[in-house]
């Protein structure tokens, strides 16, 4: 309000003040003398007011029935009207009129019901007058003329009954009947105000009227001002974001159109991904996006766990605020690249090499692992279905490049001939070659993978640490850096990650696994490389190689612990013996359940003869020793017993 200027500022009320300031009426002025005096208007009683109405009423009929109250006037004759009739029939002498008896009984009926309702009114009028003025008049009566020779007896006869009947229809006033002026009590304080308030709202309605219709032109204006200010700044704002911009199909129109669609996309989709920004004199504010349909993408992984429940994970899917330009935007072209993402999806599923689908209008159900199901359903939000949400779009992407590099290549204009059918089928449609559902598919299959090959290496971790065994475990799911992933998005190879998990038994001892998407496992042994190709090979695998470290460990104690003895030991497939004078100690490693450690130790020792003991780890009857301080005891115990000493 301050940035107004001062006369717009001013507010001056069309209504006449009626009161002043100390909520007194204020009289109307009628002159203003030389002396200054004023002169206001008096106030009409109502009851004379009354009087005065009810007088005009005989007034303009011609009767004053405040002088004369007898019906007796009513046959009075004026002179001057007599003269006046005589003047005219002398007038009228050159052009005699004769009226027939029909005519004259005509024009006596007309004039005598006329005078039969004026007689009736007049007698009402009086009676009224009589009992509310209550004013004595003279009784005087009045005396009936005779009638003209002229007329007939008839006629006479009748207007002697017209005149006859005011002397009985007038009565005398009744004298103690006597008018009796009331005032009407003022109203109570909120009715005054109620009352003010209509009067005050019911004046001046023309002038009401017209600064209505001036504030709403005013109005009027100032929403176009304001409407045409937003509509430019909008256009600014979005040519300032980098949206790609044009004109209609109307060159004259300022609708102008925004795309938002990608740009090697297909043109059915390119069509669709248009808003259009209106004029200012349009209904509607907001961008126009006349082939929005508003379904989003939906990632969702079913499992299946060991007791047969079954756990679902959806994608977390963003939304942006839409009552912002560039966040409706962001939203519409959120949803028509997702919909070409879930077309090509569509496409790719029925050609899956390894897993099965069921593909509906806006369902897709794929079995990508043993108890791992992939849905994607276009509608109306897990970590890893994040990860194939903008998984879907990255894929988009590099689709959309590299089908632009080969169309833009050297190789375009003369393309080489292949000699695989396969690659002639492909080069026909050359929109299969990159695709992006199989990356996906593979990308799950090979977290299954991981899962499985983690869950057996697990086991055997917790089994030789539940032993007191010192292990080590580094596990590396993704080997590639940021910059290969990034580099490998970019290429036209098959894009496959890879890692790998290292067990390190004793400080020493090293199994080394390697693998790659989907489902590739290489077992680094020392002798040889192998390759692993399921989980009851890797686990026999994880067996033999743990078998190996425990009894090369159970060696080498024997080795330092009978030195003295000039022990022998060494390794017999599955059995670890150790020999000197007259004593042999004989290992051998087997597993529980859960790869758990079992061992058995068979002494046979001197005299000969004697039988051999038998040794269990873990010891039935005592606490769980550690693998290693087993073994030393038992060891040292051999020895001692064979007689020889520490």
């Amino acid at each position: 309000m301050d940035s107004e200027p001062t006369w717009k500022q001013l507010r001056l009320s069309l209504e006449r003040p009626y009161k002043g300031d100390h909520g007194k009426f204020i009289p109307v002025v009628q002159d203003i003398t030389p002396d200054g005096e004023h002169i206001y208007e008096t106030k009409e009683n109502p009851s004379a007011r009354l009087g005065s109405n009810l007088r005009r009423i005989f007034l303009e009929r011609g009767l004053d029935f405040f002088e004369k109250v007898t019906g007796d006037n009513f046959g009075s004759q004026d002179p001057r009207a007599s003269a006046v009739i005589k003047t005219d029939e002398g007038e009228d002498d050159d052009e005699p009129k004769i009226m027939t008896y029909e005519d004259l009984r005509g024009m006596r009926d007309e004039i005598m019901g006329n005078l039969a309702v004026s007689l009736g009114e007049m007698t009402h009028a009086q009676q009224v007058l009589a009992a509310l003025l209550a004013n004595p008049s003279t009784n005087t009566e009045s005396q009936t003329q005779s009638s003209s020779q002229s007329q007939s007896q008839s006629s006479s006869q009748a207007q002697a009954q017209l005149i006859a009947q005011p002397q009985s229809a007038f009565p005398r006033p009744n004298v103690n009947f006597s008018a009796t002026q009331v005032t009407k009590p003022a109203p109570i304080t909120s009715v005054q105000a109620f009352s003010a308030q209509l009067t005050i709202g019911g004046k001046d309605e023309a002038l009401r009227h017209a600064a209505g219709l001036f504030k709403a032109s005013a109005e009027s204006m100032e929403r176009t001002r304001l409407a045409g200010e937003k509509y430019w700044v909008d256009a600014l704002k979005i040519r300032r974001n980098n949206w790609a911009t044009g004109k209609g199909a109307d060159k004259t129109s300022k609708d102008f159109l925004i795309s938002f669609g990608l740009e090697e996309s297909l043109v059915q989709f390119r069509r669709r991904a248009v808003g259009k920004l209106p004029s200012y004199s349009a209904a509607s504010r907001d961008v126009i996006f006349p082939h929005r349909r508003k379904t989003r993408l939906r990632v969702s992984i079913v499992t299946q766990d060991q007791t047969g429940a079954t756990h679902t994970t959806t994608n977390n899917i963003p939304f942006d605020s839409e009552s912002l330009l560039d966040g409706a935007l962001r939203s519409a072209q959120r949803e028509i690249v997702e919909q070409e993402i879930f077309s090509v999806l569509v496409q790719e599923a029925g050609n899956l090499p390894t897993v099965s689908a069921k593909v509906s209008e806006r369902f897709i159900v794929i079995d990508a692992a043993q108890g791992l199901e992939l849905h994607i359903e276009l509608v109306e939000r897990s970590e890893m279905c994040d990860l194939i949400y903008h998984g879907f779009h990255l894929l988009l992407l590099r689709r959309h490049a590299l089908l632009k590099e080969d169309r833009l290549g050297p190789s375009a204009s003369a393309p080489p001939v292949p000699h695989n059918p396969a690659s002639v089928q492909g080069e026909k449609n050359p929109r299969t070659k990159y695709p992006i559902l199989q990356p996906i598919i593979d990308l799950l299959q090979y977290q299954t993978f991981l899962d499985r090959v983690r869950s057996e290496v697990m086991q055997v971790v917790y089994s030789l640490r539940a032993a007191g065994i010192p292990i080590n475990l580094v596990m590396n799911i993704v080997g590639e850096t940021g910059k290969e992933l990034v580099k490998l998005l970019g290429s036209k190879t098959n894009l496959t990650v890879g890692g790998e998990i290292v067990l390190r038994i004793f400080d020493r001892h090293t199994i080394r696994f390697t693998f790659i998407s989907p489902s590739t496992l290489v077992a680094h042994l020392s002798q040889s490389t192998l390759a692993v190709s399921s989980v009851p090979q890797l686990c026999q695998l994880l067996m033999d190689e743990v078998e190996q470290c425990l009894l090369n460990r159970i060696r080498d104690l024997g080795k330092s612990l009978s030195e003295n003895v000039e022990g022998t030991w060494f390794i017999d497939l599955d059995h670890c013996v150790g020999r000197w004078e007259g004593c042999i100690l004989n290992f051998r490693v087997t597993y529980g359940p859960s790869y758990a450690i079992n061992c058995t130790a068979y002494f046979l020792g001197c005299p000969p003869g004697k039988q051999g003991q038998t040794h269990l780890y873990p010891p039935k009857d005592q606490m769980k020793p550690e693998f290693s301080k087993w073994v030393d005891n038992l060891v040292r115990n051999a020895v001692k017993q064979s007689g020889t000493g520490m």
